[in-house]
């Protein structure tokens, strides 16, 4: 019995060191990823001018004098992100709660593989179905109702990055919802709600923090994302104008001109990087805030 006592405590002690290694290792590379990111970013920055940088309209890198605003790309960003989550929350949402409470089980045996394969579905290939599906249907509408298109703008982008956030909105949301007790629902029922009424009165805000979560983990999504992007949003470097203009996100700026970037062109696009950290860590920030408030 010793014997086995003692194997049982080293067991645990190696277990011990090996989980602080691995939680220490991840520790460490979002340090050093923070750290290469910032020490480039920041003195770039400095050098062209932060107000220049954040709130010039202008990005013409190989121009003399060179021209590093990235301006129109932080708005593209905003725009894409936020119809990505007016488009995908709601629908992932609802959807995550037919699944966990109201899906027949030979339905949910059909939709729950479907929405596990999205997930798996590379980024590419969302972006050709943007190209080849998403794109001409948006031309042909729009030049139907008069409106000058090439179908490569902004509402394809918003249109297809909502529909990649589903798979994560939807599993998340629906896991958080199906962890509720059980007790719960049956003491809303107990007291004369309806089955509707006990889900979405009940259920739902008591999973909150679950979904608040998905939530966060889709704009996450929606804001890195970055090669279907490429292919459906037109890639023009200038304000937005309406739904139907082209537009260039900060990841997009990162990857079309990085392969070729050189000295304070290549610079300059790690201080966009920098940027679009901050972007994302504030989002982060403010979610908390609210998952606090509404507890």
């Amino acid at each position: 019995m010793e014997s086995t006592g003692n194997r049982t405590r080293t067991l645990e002690q190696v277990m011990h060191i090996v989980f602080l290694a691995t939680a220490t290792a991840s520790i460490i590379s979002v340090i050093l990823i923070s750290a290469f990111i910032f020490m480039t970013g920041i003195p770039t920055m400095a050098e062209i001018g932060l107000g220049e940088f954040l709130l010039g309209r202008n990005w013409f890198p190989r121009h003399t004098p060179a021209q590093f605003g990235i301006f129109p790309m932080i708005i593209s960003s905003i725009y894409v992100t936020i119809g990505a989550i007016v488009l995908g929350v709601p629908l992932g949402l609802l959807t995550a709660i037919f699944l966990a409470r109201f899906c027949p089980k030979n339905i949910y045996r059909l939709i729950k593989p479907a929405v596990e394969l999205m997930a798996g579905i590379p980024s590419v290939v969302y972006g050709f179905f943007g190209m080849m599906v998403i794109v001409p249907l948006i031309r042909d509408v729009f030049r139907g109702l008069g409106f000058a298109t090439t179908g490569f703008s902004m509402l394809a982008a918003i249109i297809l990055l909502g529909i990649m956030i589903l798979p994560t909105i939807i599993g998340l949301s629906e896991a958080a919802i199906a962890v509720v007790p059980r007790s719960y629902y049956e003491g809303a029922v107990a007291l004369g709600a309806s089955h509707e009424r006990a889900t979405m009165s009940i259920v739902v805000p008591a999973a909150k923090s679950g979904i608040f979560a998905s939530i966060i983990l889709g704009i996450g999504r929606a804001i890195g994302e970055t090669m279907a992007v490429i292919m459906v949003a037109g890639g023009q470097s200038i304000m937005p104008e309406n739904i139907l203009s082209g537009v260039r996100t900060m990841t997009m700026n990162i990857v079309m001109e990085m392969g070729y970037a050189a000295g304070l062109h290549r610079d300059s696009l790690i201080a966009t990087g920098a940027v679009l950290f901050v972007f994302i860590l504030l989002i982060n920030i403010a979610f908390n805030l609210i998952k606090r408030k509404v507890r």
